[in-house]
């Protein structure tokens, strides 16, 4: 995807942009539970990615996850910062061919395919340490693929402890390659919101046969579902839950963390993080394989914006640790 296409990530109807060239950030933090966001100002509102690095990227056993809990010796100094890179899927099968996906497993496109590689280009200089996906093929393909690119060349494994022989049977026994292991977290929270009896149907036809306004009240209301499907309420109750259970505990502990999912949970998410309204959220929109970075540092969540390209050298001044990471990188390859 072209570099361009970040200045189209999300758009929210409030009155908030995010400038590339005069990047800005409102300093003025919001509460958010556990953690709080600062957004972005002037114009409308844009979230988007950054290719930038943190500090020394740290390693975690791909079976042997940190302590949810955040205490004892994984607790942060104050001084502490990590990532968090928020990734819808690149474009599926069923979105090319505009019908409703909803939790039907579908694998990605070719062009989802090099969406997810571009994606990964964007974020190769940013710290990873454990990455939450949804159930679904094409979030996984997004992230694997993503991951591939990275400049650490670490490789991405998907842990397994749906019973306790498949937790058995995928240990790592060498601590060499344990180390250059990135753990993948699947989890169905995380997946797509449910559409029930549209799920399979063309969009355009499903218009066509229930009229324009009852189809869009069932895509974006944000507390009506469709037919034996979910609502967004439904779907952000579960995914925001999973979120501030699994993935805030990790970034608390130090981690850096990648969360690949899907257009409504992670809508979801950022409705939580961004604290918008039921009304403000159903206006969200969400491209394809567009990583979005957040900086958590002190409790707090620091919304990044969308430079134009991992070329500029100015997207790698955003924080000092993300500088320094992308340093060291720089000088691995020398």
């Amino acid at each position: 995807m072209a570099a361009g296409t970040t200045h189209h990530t999300i758009v929210s109807t409030q009155s908030h942009l995010w400038n590339c060239k005069n990047s800005r950030l409102d300093e003025t933090p919001t509460k958010v539970g556990l953690v709080s966001i600062r957004s972005c100002s002037s114009g409308n509102r844009k979230l988007g990615l950054v290719c930038a690095s943190g500090s020394k990227s740290s390693i975690i056993d791909p079976v042997q996850l940190p302590s949810p809990s955040g205490k004892g010796e994984h607790s942060p100094k104050k001084s502490s910062e990590s990532s968090l890179i928020l990734i819808r899927h690149g474009e599926s099968m069923w979105n090319e061919k505009n019908l409703f996906t909803g939790c039907v497993d579908v694998p990605l496109t070719p062009t989802g395919v090099e969406e997810a590689i571009e994606a990964g280009k964007r974020i190769c200089n940013i710290p990873i340490d454990v990455i939450f996906t949804s159930a679904m093929i094409r979030s996984q393909m997004t992230a694997m693929l993503a991951m591939m690119q990275h400049r650490r060349k670490k490789v991405p494994i998907i842990t397994h402890k749906e019973s306790e022989q498949a937790h058995s049977w995928s240990q790592i026994y060498s601590e060499h390659t344990r180390k250059q292991s990135v753990p993948v977290i699947t989890a169905w929270q995380l997946n797509e919101r449910m559409y029930g009896e549209l799920q399979g149907l063309n969009k355009q036809e499903t218009a066509e046969r229930f009229g324009k306004e009852q189809v869009h009240e069932w895509r974006r209301s944000y507390d009506m579902p469709p037919p034996n499907g979910e609502s967004l309420a439904m779907c952000a109750d579960r995914a925001v839950t999973y979120f501030k259970d699994q993935v805030v505990p990790q970034l608390i502990t130090g981690k850096h963390v990648m969360v690949a999912a899907h257009a409504n949970s992670l809508r979801s998410i950022i409705m939580h993080l961004d604290k918008l309204t039921s009304q403000e959220v159903i206006s969200l929109e969400l491209s394809t394989g567009i990583p979005m970075l957040y900086i958590f540092k002190e409790g707090e969540f620091l919304r990044r914006g969308s430079p134009a390209g991992p070329s500029e050298a100015s997207v790698y001044a955003y924080t000092k640790n993300l500088a320094q990471y992308r340093q060291k990188l720089d000088s691995m390859v020398q």
